[in-house]
């Protein structure tokens, strides 16, 4: 069945930074778009990254410039490099793949930004 499991979050001040993982299973890996989304407390979830089987990226406009997404098909891991951070992106960030129009989620994992 399709995993996803995410890793890395945790507690940060302002201007710091964190990498977070996701370990997908299930599923053959290289052959889909990867994405990342987040859930701050009494918000929407929304995406805020994007990698293409080509290694094709998009960003929020509020992540842009200080946010990378990668992935590593050997590994079967999509990751995100978050620096700058700011109190804003503090949340639950979810790791998440579609397949057959259907939506998978990992179970989030959560950062904090605060000093």
């Amino acid at each position: 069945q399709v995993q996803l499991v995410e890793s890395g979050g945790g507690s940060v001040e302002p201007g710091g930074s964190l990498r977070l993982s996701c370990a997908a299973s299930g599923f053959t890996f290289s052959w889909y778009r990867m994405s990342w989304y987040r859930q701050a407390p009494g918000k929407q979830r929304e995406l805020v990254a994007t990698i293409a089987t080509a290694d094709y990226t998009t960003y929020a406009e509020s992540v842009k410039g200080r946010f990378t997404i990668s992935r590593d098909n050997a590994k079967n891991t999509v990751s995100l490099q978050m620096n700058s951070l700011k109190p804003e992106d503090t949340a639950v960030y979810y790791c998440k793949v579609q397949l057959e129009l259907r939506d998978y989620w990992g179970q989030g994992t959560q950062v904090t930004v605060s000093s």
